[in-house]
């Protein structure tokens, strides 16, 4: 029964794993760029939910309508003002670009707010701790059950999106190749900064149910980050429900970790994403040039 409870509280943790790297999945799917600001974002977005929550005095249920907004706009200016350009001298520039964008944003949220950690699950009451029972002493929350159900209809409607309206079609031709979609009429700048709004939009999403889930501070990127480049690399960067499937496969291998062993929370998650890295470079040929190339699926 120990195994089945693991099972399911690992499946459950592992959507809120599929909201954080959703976004990060989303941008490497469409730009080939990997956001290492990406988790440090979230934390933004945190902070404006706790923000308007605590200083505005807003609804819980009505932060959203601010918080994600503020993230797509910010995820806009993001993708002009710094990904296009530095997208345009080459591969890593962006990579370097968005490391030196986090150490920025963490250093400006602790000038801000402070070392303080900050949680928002007072202000959604008995939601942050209530649970159903199921029988045989196992126990699911209602919060996470609300978190795996907001991840799959997430994903579902990013899929739906890009299968059935224009501007989704072409964000897919601009992902399959971007010469060759402005061949036929689409502006791929404008593509590219719609994209980015709409990932940082997703990353509003995970940094209100961060705020809601646990406590955070200013410098709580780096991991989140971390929880979202494995869960997006096991389930298959670019790929919306691989990216689903990642973070329940990272979720129940940390639940499983943490029951035979109090420090196995986090040495299995590493080890379950190094093993599924390596069998990729093994299956997939030698040289990392190749595995990238294998690892990027353009979203369908």
């Amino acid at each position: 029964m120990t195994l089945i409870n693991a099972l399911i509280q690992g499946t459950l943790l592992g959507g809120y794993y599929a909201i954080i790297a959703c976004g990060l999945s989303f941008m490497f799917g469409v730009m080939r760029i990997i956001n290492l600001a990406h988790g440090s974002l979230a934390v933004v977005a945190a902070f404006l939910f706790w923000a308007a929550v605590e200083r505005m005095e807003m609804s819980p249920l009505l932060a959203p309508l601010l918080v994600v907004p503020a993230m797509a706009a910010i995820g806009w200016l993001l993708q002009r003002g710094i990904l296009e350009r530095s997208a345009r001298a080459g591969t890593l520039v962006p990579i370097l670009s968005t490391f030196g964008l986090a150490i920025v944003i963490e250093n400006l949220l602790f000038q801000y707010f402070g070392a303080d950690t900050r949680s928002l699950a007072p202000a959604i009451g008995d939601l942050s701790f209530e649970s159903w029972g199921i029988g045989g002493g196992i126990y699911i929350g209602k919060l996470a059950i609300l978190i795996l159900v907001a991840a799959i209809l997430l994903l579902g409607g990013l899929q739906v999106f890009l299968t059935h309206t224009q501007i989704g079609r072409e964000i897919r031709a601009t992902a399959e190749d971007p010469d060759t979609a402005e061949l036929v009429g689409v502006n791929s700048r404008a593509v590219n900064a719609v994209a980015t709004a709409i990932a940082m939009a997703t990353v509003a999403i995970a940094g209100m149910f961060l705020s809601v889930r646990a406590a955070f501070d200013p410098y709580a990127g780096p991991m989140q980050l971390i929880f979202a480049f494995e869960a997006a690399v096991i389930g298959g960067a670019g790929s919306l429900w691989g990216t689903l499937i990642g973070g329940i496969v990272l979720g129940i291998a940390q639940t499983i970790g943490a029951q035979i062993h109090p420090l196995g929370f986090l040495i299995a998650g590493h080890s379950v994403f190094l093993v599924i890295l390596f069998v990729r470079l093994y299956l997939t040929g030698p040289g990392l040039a190749t595995f990238v190339r294998a690892m990027i699926r353009r979203p369908a």
